[in-house]
């Protein structure tokens, strides 16, 4: 599979996106006025301890306070049984980690499990382990890794490392480098740490196009290219610094066009906003994104197949493995996600539907959890979650249906208009007239189907009632003013 990288970096946001033979598989947005606090490393400060959770409170110099439970704070001995109130008293300062950002009405998770990551590694201070990345699958190369990280990474005694996957097939003196280049970051951020005020940022993660060289580059990338010449400059000084094999992939983009317009990735973004993802076999996909979870409905649509309806229901399922696969990670989707295939009867069918699931998330960069089809046909998974959705980045929630994703019909609408008229005749007996301020929608009713009721509550209090449309204004939303 051919992989490129497309960033399109302005003035106040950075977009980038992850396209596999022509295909848009990932699309990340980082804003100045918002950048993403993920890994960032504060000193905070414990506000509240709540015994009853395990959990406790955090001034970190965030809006809202955060959030640390007692799995995420570093013991000395990792066996003992985790209490908050051993392991934390209020007013006590801690350097912290952000593993979720605030999503929602929560606020940020954190961790005093600090991480650091580089090109190869990830810098695990205080804690004197090894690890592989469970992506380098050949025995004989995970063994040559464990030997050669035990010669060549230095104070294991005091501090840990995981070998991440792009540090397969990688030399000593590459990975000595790394090492002493985090060894080194570590000791600035303790230094830090000792001078810093309570909520303050210690350490910051690399701006998003950096981050990306860092994160996402292996060797199935063929190239990256950015389209701001300050950008890609702030590139190769980081690939020459730290990852010089990858300078030669890095190139400015001056075509006409723009580059996110290439494979056409804008529209394919503007799809990942809606709800329904058309499939080729004429099937369709429903998104329905809630704060506790997100369901995914399957549906063969105009797709009747030639065969019997099994199979159609199977060869819809099959390539809506792999759509749900894709839309995942595009919309960056996280949580808990319940998949509802269309039902097939074949065991076999259902064993090869997960499968192709399975494979379809095997690039994936988040970690991803399958259950098997529970007794009511439905696939439970979860999908790591530490940052906000495409949707949440870039949408905000509808003023005129509260995010409910409704509105009142025309006609419920002017049913609420004639209660109101007559609580008004009541309230103010003595105008000779009501002006209805309404949608368009709701007055052509009026005057329309409801004009015979409309006629009648005239008769009924005895008074005019002129309507008047309100081009600005909701459908749902209305006034009557007595004059």
């Amino acid at each position: 599979m051919s992989e490129e990288i497309l960033i399109n970096a302005g003035a106040r946001e950075v977009r980038a996106a992850l396209v596999a033979d022509g295909i848009l598989q990932e699309f990340m947005i980082e804003r100045t006025a918002r950048r993403g606090i993920l890994g960032n490393i504060y000193l905070g400060k414990v506000s509240r301890v709540l015994p009853g959770m395990q959990a406790a409170f955090i001034e970190a110099g965030l809006d809202r306070t955060a959030f640390l439970h007692a799995s995420d704070v570093a013991t000395a001995e990792e066996s003992e049984p985790q209490d908050i109130g051993r392991l934390l008293r209020e007013g006590e300062t801690l350097p912290v980690q952000i593993i979720k950002e605030p999503l929602g009405d929560k606020g940020a998770r954190l961790t005093t499990y600090i991480t650091i990551p580089s090109r190869y590694l990830v810098f695990l201070p205080g804690r004197p382990v090894i690890g592989i990345s469970s992506r380098i699958e050949d025995e004989t190369e995970r063994e040559r890794l464990r030997e050669l990280a035990a010669g060549v990474l230095p104070e294991q005694e005091r501090h840990g490392y995981i070998l991440r996957t792009a540090a397969e097939n990688i030399d000593a003196e590459a990975l000595r480098s790394d090492a002493q280049f985090l060894n080194k970051l570590w000791a600035s951020v303790e230094e830090q740490a000792k001078n810093a005020a309570v909520g303050e940022l210690v350490h910051e993660d690399l701006p998003l196009a950096v981050r990306i060289l860092r994160d996402m580059l292996h060797p199935g990338v063929e190239r990256v290219r950015v389209d701001s010449e300050d950008c890609r400059s702030m590139m190769e000084d980081f690939a020459n610094r730290f990852m010089p094999d990858v300078q030669p992939v890095i190139e400015r983009h001056t075509g006409r066009r723009p580059i996110l317009d290439l494979y056409g990735i804008e529209d394919e973004v503007q799809k990942a906003l809606e709800r329904k993802v058309e499939l080729k076999s004429g099937g369709y996909l429903i998104f329905d994104q809630t704060e506790a979870m997100t369901t995914v409905d399957v549906n063969t649509g105009a797709f009747v197949g030639r065969s019997n309806p099994e199979e159609t229901a199977f060869r819809t399922n099959l390539e809506a493995a792999v759509a749900i696969a894709r839309q995942l990670r595009l919309r960056n989707l996280g949580g808990i996600i319940i998949l509802d295939f269309i039902d097939m009867l074949a065991e076999s069918h259902r064993t090869q539907v997960l499968a192709a699931l399975e494979k379809a998330l095997a690039d994936d960069y988040a970690t991803t959890q399958i259950a098997e089809v529970s007794s009511l046909g439905l696939v439970e998974m979860t999908r790591k979650r530490t940052r906000d959705s495409l949707e949440h980045l870039t949408c905000e929630p509808c003023p005129t249906c509260r995010a409910s994703g409704y509105i009142k019909t025309a006609q419920t609408v002017c049913y609420e208009i004639f209660r109101e008229i007559l609580r008004q005749h009541r309230q103010f007996g003595e105008v000779g007239e009501l002006v209805i301020l309404a949608h368009e929608n709701v007055v052509e009713m009026l005057l329309d189907e409801e004009a015979a009721a409309l006629a009648e509550l005239e008769e009924l209090t005895g008074k005019t009632i002129r309507l008047q449309s309100q081009a600005l204004s909701a459908q749902n939303e209305f006034d009557v003013v007595p004059v």
